[in-house]
């Protein structure tokens, strides 16, 4: 297989030929770190293996995007031929083109020395060919996926520091960047004591499409913003995969009626289509999980939230006025309609170029104008 054409057409495609990041991307071999993955089909995962399919295996790996690696507990690596499984992803290669903008964001210097996530490793590669093994240290909490890294990487001659650590806690070292590409809420207080003064954190804010730049200061804090452009990652994890604690809640919300009943102004939104609008929510009531269900014109959205709080909301076709019922304890799709006219009344909500001040216990606050919010 003639993998250096598809990985040089990949970096064409992604950054112009001056970058320095130009050549890692063209010298770097994803398809060795990602030989299977999950695909999305019809609200299913199927496994798709690279050596059974090498010229989709060419295209995916060579595609500026995603690919799924594990879903729920289950790596693809270990999964049987022709499997379909279902739950939420708990690793993926992300898409080359989102590493490099992290990285960019990052204004990682020839001599610096940086921490990031592994997953599949390939970020991991492309830090190592832009500085060089001894300036990147790779950490990621589940031991296989570091095994398996440690071994695809040294393959092809890449020896970067991997260690198995819970990005949340305690780091191996001091740094001049840390660039994280899963999301976390709030900023870990082990960030800023792992951060050298003017050192540069990137990050994004959990749940949210909200990519956060901070710079450490000599009292020990941080000061950044959160970028124009946005970026989403799947949360932090702290076992085999994560807790759903508002399954119960999803058995009510299915078909209550509940205690308010009200027609929406609004057409219907599901909120994860519209990030701007996911991400003043999340932040303003954090852990909501989101679903959607189409049937024939008919389109049903929920939002489910783990205090017992739901909402369900459908119409009929796209400019008709939802039906809207809610429970529990709070109004859910209250809360969405105060922010959808924020939105309509100011033109844009305050997230995206918001002020970021962090304290070195890590409490995070954002701002912008009258607006702030604290994590």
């Amino acid at each position: 297989m003639d993998w250096q054409a598809h990985a040089r057409n990949l970096a064409a495609r992604v950054v112009r030929a001056e970058s320095r990041w130009h050549e890692p991307l063209a010298t770097t071999p994803r398809h060795t770190l990602v030989p299977r993955w999950w695909e999305n089909v019809d609200g299913q995962w199927e496994l798709r293996d690279g050596a059974s399919d090498p010229e989709r295996w060419m295209h995916a790996a060579y595609s500026d995007r995603t690919l799924v690696t594990r879903v729920g507990p289950l790596h693809a690596d270990d999964a049987s031929p022709d499997m379909v499984t279902s739950g939420l992803p708990t690793s993926s290669s992300t898409l080359p083109g989102l590493v490099v903008q992290m990285y960019r964001h990052a204004v990682i210097a020839d001599d610096s020395e940086i921490l990031v996530t592994t997953g599949s490793g390939y970020g991991t590669a492309l830090a190592c060919r832009r500085l060089g093994d001894k300036r990147v240290t790779s950490i990621d909490v589940d031991p296989g996926l570091v095994a398996t890294a440690r071994e695809r990487l040294d393959a092809l001659g890449v020896h970067p520091q991997l260690e198995v650590r819970d990005i949340t806690g305690t780091l191996p070292g001091q740094y001049d960047r840390i660039v994280s590409t899963v999301s976390v809420r709030p900023v870990p207080p082990s960030w800023l004591a792992a951060l050298r003064p003017g050192g540069r954190l990137v990050t994004t804010i959990a749940g949210t499409g909200l990519v956060l730049t901070a710079d450490k200061t000599e009292d020990g804090s941080a000061v950044g913003r959160i970028t124009e452009d946005g970026a989403g990652f799947m949360r932090t994890r702290h076992g085999d995969d994560y807790d759903r604690p508002a399954l119960d809640v999803w058995e009510t919300a299915q078909h209550a009626d509940g205690e308010e009943v009200t027609t929406s102004r609004y057409p219907l939104l599901y909120v994860p289509d519209s990030w701007d609008v996911m991400s003043m929510l999340e932040l303003e009531m954090p852990g909501i999980d989101h679903r959607v269900r189409q049937d024939g014109d008919e389109r049903t959205v929920w939002m489910l939230h783990p205090d017992g709080s739901w909402a369900r909301a459908t119409a009929g076709g796209f400019l008709d006025a939802p039906t809207v019922h809610q429970g529990g304890p709070q109004r859910l799709w209250d809360v969405l309609e105060r922010i959808r006219n924020r939105l309509n009344r100011e033109g844009r909500l305050p997230v995206y170029g918001a002020q970021v001040a962090i304290t070195p216990d890590g409490e995070t606050t954002l701002s912008r104008g009258a607006w702030s919010v604290t994590l």
